[in-house]
């Protein structure tokens, strides 16, 4: 079972996020190509990837809590009303203010203003590849582990709920399922984690599949 101390050794040792590619021989050009790329819902669906669009700069809070006996991660259910991805199941964050220092104050910043996480509860192990998704964002995921105990409140009009799933369920191959939907005349690829009544899919599910990369391929320690 994963401890903190586990998680935080394993990226400390991990090249830098957008690097993390398994070694598989030597490559082609096209492989290079891909490689080089971001990460994003473009992996899934080669097509969708456009190099020129213009992207708005965010980050997301990944918050691992360290309970009793295991690690949970931390997760909301987006207000239905919203104009970006209602209803969806995401991390606390969204996008870079001109006053963030950086990917890792605009993820504690958005984990404060949606959950009421207190920044001080939360120490930052490192971050996940950068995410470009398809409605134009580009974020950065940053990993923090969270210390209880905190009291959280859902931010009114912005999150309908808080929950917590744990890690292992996420670690576990078998709970990742390639699932498929039309969108403007094509079949679009993405991740899932269906959780109980819970449908975690889309980018939130790519990024929880990029944690499990990282935690678990042992090719990524190799140089």
């Amino acid at each position: 079972m994963w401890q903190s101390d586990d998680l935080v050794a394993r990226l400390s040792r991990l090249p830098a996020p957008g690097t993390r590619v398994a070694p598989s021989g030597p490559a082609s050009a096209e492989e290079d190509m891909r490689q080089a790329m971001p990460r994003g819902d473009h992996d899934l669906n080669p097509g969708l990837y456009d190099p020129d669009a213009p992207l708005r700069e965010a980050a997301v809070l990944v918050p691992i809590i360290r309970r009793p006996g295991e690690l949970t991660v931390l997760l909301t259910r987006r207000a239905k009303h919203l104009p970006d991805h209602p209803g969806q199941i995401s991390f606390p964050g969204g996008g870079v203010d001109p006053e963030d220092a950086d990917a890792e104050a605009a993820a504690l910043r958005e984990a404060r203003e949606e959950v009421g996480l207190p920044p001080d509860r939360v120490t930052v192990v490192g971050r996940l590849d950068t995410y470009l998704v398809r409605t134009g964002f580009r974020v950065v995921p940053v990993v923090g582990l969270l210390q209880p105990p905190f009291e959280l409140q859902p931010e009114q009009g912005e999150v309908d709920e808080i929950f917590e799933v744990p890690l292992a369920f996420f670690l576990d191959p078998a709970n990742r399922e390639l699932h498929s939907r039309m969108f403007r005349g094509a079949e679009r690829f993405f991740y899932a984690y269906p959780f109980g009544d819970y449908y975690i899919w889309g980018a939130t599910a790519g990024m929880l599949s990029n944690l499990s990369e990282v935690l678990l391929q042992p090719d990524l320690l190799r140089s």
